[in-house]
C-alpha cells in the first residue's frame, strides 16, 4: 500500500512527488514517456532553467528524488478505479498497485493541423505558445495558422513579437469584413489559400508551399489548434471536466473525487512547464496534509 501514487512524470509528477518525499511519505511514480514537450529543442520560461533541454530537465528531476525513497517506474497506466478510500491501479504489464490517494498529472497532447511534414518543423520552428518560443522568433516571418476565424487572436499577439505577420486560413473562407479590417488596420496579412505543405532543413521552416504552387517566405509558424487529454484516466475515474476539455479542481488541485489530485497542463489553461511544477508542488503539500489529518489520534 502506497501512500501516494502518481501518474505522469513531467514537471507536476515530479515536484509532487519531491515534496511527498520529503515528507517521508511512501510515493511511487509512473511515466509512460511521451512527454508533450518531447519534440522541444529546448525549455523556456522557467527561472533557473530558462533554455535547458527537456529530457535533461526531467532526468535531473529523476535524480534528485532519488535520496528521498521515491520510486520511478517507467510504465504506463492501463486503468485507476477507486473504492472505500483506496486507488487501485493497473499498468500495462498487468501489475497492480494500491494507494490512498492519486494524483494524476498526464498532462495534454496537442492537436496538429494536417499540413504535409508539419511533425519535422514541430517544437522548432513551428510551435504552440508565444511565450515559451515567441522570443526565439522575435523579428522574423511568422506564419500563423488558424481555420476560418479561429487564428485572429493569435495573429494579433504574434505582433508583440514581431511586425512580420501572416495569417494563414488553410483554404477557409470564414474571416468577416470586421475581422479583416481588424487584420489590416494592425499590418497583419490574410493567406486564405491551401497549404500544400512545410518545407526547410535540420527543423528551421523556410516556405510554406500552398495548394497552387506559391512559395511564401516564413520563419516560423504558431498555431492554436487546442489540445486533447494524454490518458482517459479522468474520465475512466468519474473527474468533472471543463468546457475546454481539462479536468475541473478545486482548490489545492483537488478533484471532485475525494482523495483524488490533478496538477499539470491536464488541469488548467496557462500550459507552462513552471506552472506545472508550481501546481505539483500546491498538490504535493495538499495530499500530505490530508494523510497527516487522517493519521492523527483524537484527543478522548
Amino acid at each position: 500500500m502506497y501512500d501516494v501514487i502518481i501518474i505522469g512524470g513531467g514537471p507536476a509528477g515530479l515536484n509532487a512527488a519531491m515534496l511527498l518525499g520529503r515528507s517521508r511519505r511512501k510515493v511511487v511514480v509512473f511515466d509512460g514517456g511521451q512527454p508533450r514537450n518531447r519534440w522541444a529543442r529546448n525549455m523556456n520560461g522557467f527561472l533557473s532553467s530558462d533554455g535547458a533541454k527537456p529530457g535533461e530537465f526531467i532526468q535531473k528531476g529523476r535524480s534528485e528524488l532519488v535520496k528521498y525513497g521515491v520510486e520511478l517506474k517507467q510504465v504506463e497506466i492501463a486503468s485507476a478505479t477507486h473504492s472505500k478510500g483506496q486507488f487501485v491501479v493497473n499498468d500495462r504489464e498487468g501489475t497492480v498497485y494500491h494507494s490512498r490517494k492519486l494524483l494524476l498529472a498526464t498532462g495534454l497532447k496537442d492537436v496538429w493541423p494536417e499540413v504535409e511534414n508539419f511533425e519535422a518543423f514541430y517544437g522548432k520552428s513551428v510551435h504552440h505558445c508565444p511565450y515559451c518560443d515567441g522570443w526565439e522568433s522575435r523579428d522574423k516571418a511568422i506564419a500563423v495558422y488558424g481555420k476560418d476565424r479561429s487564428g485572429i487572436g493569435q495573429a494579433l499577439a504574434m505582433k508583440n513579437w514581431s511586425d512580420d505577420v501572416t495569417l494563414f486560413t488553410d483554404g477557409t473562407d470564414e474571416l468577416q469584413r470586421d475581422d479583416l479590417e481588424l487584420l489590416k488596420v494592425n499590418e497583419v496579412q490574410v493567406v486564405k489559400e491551401k497549404i500544400l505543405r512545410l518545407e526547410g532543413e535540420d527543423g528551421n521552416l523556410r516556405h510554406i508551399v500552398l495548394q497552387g504552387g506559391e512559395k511564401r517566405a516564413q520563419q516560423a509558424m504558431f498555431f492554436s489548434e487546442g489540445t486533447e487529454q494524454q490518458s482517459d484516466l479522468g474520465e475512466m475515474l468519474g473527474c468533472e471536466f471543463t468546457s475546454d476539455g481539462v479536468i475541473k479542481t478545486r482548490r489545492l488541485q483537488k478533484s471532485n473525487i475525494p482523495g483524488l489530485y490533478v496538477a499539470g497542463d491536464a488541469a488548467r489553461d496557462v500550459q507552462m512547464v513552471i506552472v506545472a511544477a508550481a501546481e505539483g508542488a500546491k498538490a504535493g503539500i495538499a495530499i500530505n496534509m490530508e494523510l497527516q489529518q487522517e493519521d492523527r489520534k483524537k484527543v478522548g
